[in-house]
């Protein structure tokens, strides 16, 4: 048995290390600095453990070839990105720690096509002079949604306060004391109104307003009428709302301006698909709601966006707003977005073709014949080291969307007695890609709902590996 100082002594140096082919052969990959890093950690790692519990140490796992070959392995996952492509097997569609809503095919070409070359984005090529980006879809949504005019920024937080900084700053909002929601990361309605200069007046109670509550409260300082739809939470029993039609007449008859922060909209009603009801955008637009807001990465589908429809004069008097120019949508986002409302043109291809859609109105008992065959093929790979069963369970459609709405369907449940169900979570969130999955029962449930058809042989992979590291 060697003691801790001649294990010490073996430890070897740091420029035979770069030496070794298992390092040699990154160096087209991998900076030399990074190189130099990893070799330097793993025998950093063995030095600890040398000091530690030197009984721990096998002499032979200290040859310059072996620590080599661990530092190759520090450098490659060095070069791992960061920010990277996971599989959602949780059942939550619109998953806001995964990136809520997965672009369409048709949106990842939109943006590979203007990210490796110029693109028009301010050029108006019909006359060669300067554009506005907003161009590129404004006509799209008005053609959705029968607005007048539309208008997009980087996230619908910032569309809400675009539109209260341009349209009331100095003046007074009124909103129903049961909308001042939290939107997602603490913020919330009253802070968002604070931040762009407009002065909350709240009216009615938690669980009921009424439209006299929002007549008396206007006077000659008020700006607008803000209604926000309760899209992540609801107030059920004994309770009453002010619908926009109605805040539209009131506002009509005093000529204040009525704006509603939709959250999540929808451009199709899904109710047919076991869905409930939700408002969608062109119904807003048809009540005649002078501004509507919605996020573009959710219901929608699409990527993170902020979106403004409404009356002309207002959406200009919102785009020429100071903040309009910080809160603006860049290239490749607004390739994105206008690709993914191009679907929306052929509902059936939308339907298809939208990931958050199609997952939305798949089949439950198509995702029960998906989840068995799936389930077939994993004990086959798997080889008795897990026991599989595909139990009913619902999914989610999360994102601050539809929060009472469970999609019937179906999932993967799997134990292993080689680790516990929270340690195999873990090894699976390490496998590239990473699988995030859900627990309960005791048990890691992958729902396929979340998982594209052709990720499924990757997720196999990835189980595979995760359920081998525990014969390690």
């Amino acid at each position: 048995m060697s003691d801790s100082n001649s294990l010490l002594r073996a430890l070897p140096a740091i420029d035979r290390l770069l030496q070794q082919p298992a390092l040699t052969a990154l160096a087209e990959r991998c900076p030399p600095v990074l190189l130099k890093e990893a070799a330097q950690a793993a025998v950093a790692e063995l030095r600890r453990r040398i000091l530690a519990d030197p009984t721990t140490i096998d002499p032979e796992t200290l040859s310059e070839e072996q620590v080599a070959q661990v530092a190759a392995r520090h450098a490659l996952a060095r070069l791992a990105p960061n920010l990277r492509q996971v599989i959602n097997a949780t059942g939550t569609l619109l998953h806001t720690n995964l990136g809520r809503a997965p672009l369409a095919t048709l949106a990842l070409e939109a943006i590979v096509a203007v990210s490796c070359r110029y693109s028009n984005l301010e050029l108006d090529l019909s006359d060669g002079r300067r554009g506005q980006r907003h161009a590129h879809v404004e006509e799209l949504l008005c053609r959705l949604t029968g607005a007048e005019a539309a208008a997009v920024v980087n996230n619908n937080a910032g569309a809400v306060y675009l539109a209260l900084a341009a349209l009331a700053q100095g003046r007074e909002g009124i909103v129903s004391r049961g909308e001042l929601v939290e939107i997602g990361g603490a913020f919330r309605i009253p802070e968002v109104m604070a931040a762009s200069g407009v002065r909350l007046v709240e009216v009615g109670a938690t669980n009921k307003t009424h439209p006299r509550d929002y007549e008396n409260a206007i006077n000659e300082h008020t700006g607008l009428l803000l209604k926000v739809h309760t899209s992540n939470y609801r107030i059920l029993g004994f309770s009453a709302e002010v619908s926009g039609a109605e805040l539209v007449q009131l506002g009509r008859r005093h000529g204040i301006i009525v704006m509603e922060d939709l959250g999540s909209g929808m451009l199709f009603d899904l109710s047919e698909y076991g869905l409930p009801r939700e408002p969608t955008v062109a119904e807003a637009v048809a009540a005649g709601i002078d501004i509507v807001t919605f996020s573009g990465d959710k219901l929608l589908g699409g990527p993170q966006a902020g979106i403004l429809l409404g009356r002309r004069d207002l959406i200009e008097k919102i785009r020429k707003h100071p903040m309009a120019r910080a809160l603006r949508m860049d290239k490749l986002t607004l390739a994105a977005l206008e690709a993914t409302l191009r679907l929306y043109l052929d509902r059936a291809r939308a339907l298809r073709e939208v990931p958050v859609l199609a997952m939305l109105a798949a089949d439950p008992e198509e995702l029960r014949l998906r989840t068995e065959n799936f389930a077939t093929r994993a004990r086959q790979a798997l080889n008795s080291r897990a026991t599989l069963s595909v139990v009913s369970t619902p999914a989610t459609v999360g994102g601050g969307a539809l929060p009472l709405t469970e999609l019937a369907g179906f999932a993967l449940a799997l134990t292993t007695d080689a680790v516990s169900v929270d340690q195999l979570a873990a090894r699976l969130r390490r496998q590239s890609p990473p699988v995030v999955g859900r627990i309960a029962d005791n048990q890691l449930l992958l729902n396929l709902r979340t998982v594209a058809p052709e990720e499924e042989d990757a997720l196999l992979q990835s189980l595979t590996k995760a359920l081998a590291d525990t014969d390690e």
